[in-house]
């Protein structure tokens, strides 16, 4: 029998031509590293843009206490350290920057995070720009900036064609929040979007993304503090993809049941 028959065969795999140009999503200059080198490091050309790399009119003063956490001064520069930074990681995997001039929400008045509407064009233009063949975005899971991520980017893949796969990555350090993966989850199937795990072709090489975590110093000493990000990167399968799509015509009502 051939695949019309047993459409379970095609299900949590990738048309091989998925991994021609891949685009990466990231909220900031680490996440897609944390979330996803391995795959980043197994598809040619890949490309992250990163929504919150912009400078703030001025830094707080006193620091944010991430930025303290952080190892930065009060005359830092911390956005354009951190965007050397990922320059500097992202070669180290064979990837392409795209930063984009949002500003976190915690340099913003009143910690006031973006609007998702007004970053999706200028996500959008910036996807289309690469000719993506696959774009992943984060869940969004939790942190402000993480979550008007994923709003914008479910907002500027809706001009993409339609035949280019939509995947979801797990944010690194935030989906291990009680809830957190589940409820983002829960809202998307009730949404009618419905992710589902998928199995990319990926190459583990655990040297290789430590030494592309390793050129963000300064990310990791907050990281570790907050997190113990190290404990969770060596974990055994730690980055995990989902696919996302409408349900299989006929199991519409399971969204109501």
């Amino acid at each position: 029998m051939g695949a019309a028959e047993h459409p379970m065969r095609a299900w949590g795999r990738l048309d091989p031509g998925a991994s021609a140009r891949v685009v990466v999503v990231s909220p900031h200059l680490d996440d897609a590293v944390l979330s996803c080198a391995h795959l980043l490091a197994s598809v040619p050309d890949p490309v992250v843009v990163t929504v919150f790399a912009g400078n703030p009119p001025a830094y707080p003063v006193p620091a944010r206490p991430w930025d303290v956490q952080c190892g930065f001064g009060p005359d830092d520069d911390v956005m354009a350290a951190r965007r050397d930074e990922d320059h500097a990681a992202l070669a180290v995997l064979g990837a392409t920057a795209r930063h984009l001039d949002f500003v976190e929400y915690t340099y913003n008045p009143g910690d006031r995070p973006v609007a998702p509407k007004s970053i999706a064009p200028v996500l959008a233009a910036a996807i289309a720009a690469c000719d993506p063949t696959a774009v992943l975005i984060p869940f969004g899971l939790a942190n402000p900036d993480h979550d008007a991520t994923h709003r914008a980017a479910l907002l500027a893949v809706e001009s993409i064609a339609a035949g280019v796969p939509r995947l979801l990555y797990e944010d690194s350090g935030y989906k291990h929040i009680p809830g957190m993966l589940a409820w983002r989850v829960s809202r998307l199937f009730r949404s009618g979007r419905w992710p589902t795990p998928v199995c990319p072709d990926v190459t583990i090489d655990e040297g290789r993304k430590q030494r592309a975590l390793a050129c963000y110093p300064s990310q990791l000493l907050a990281l570790e503090d907050d997190w113990q990000i190290s404990a969770k990167l060596a974990a055994p399968a730690p980055e995990q993809y989902w696919r996302l799509e409408p349900p299989p015509p006929g199991w519409e009502g399971l969204i109501d049941s």
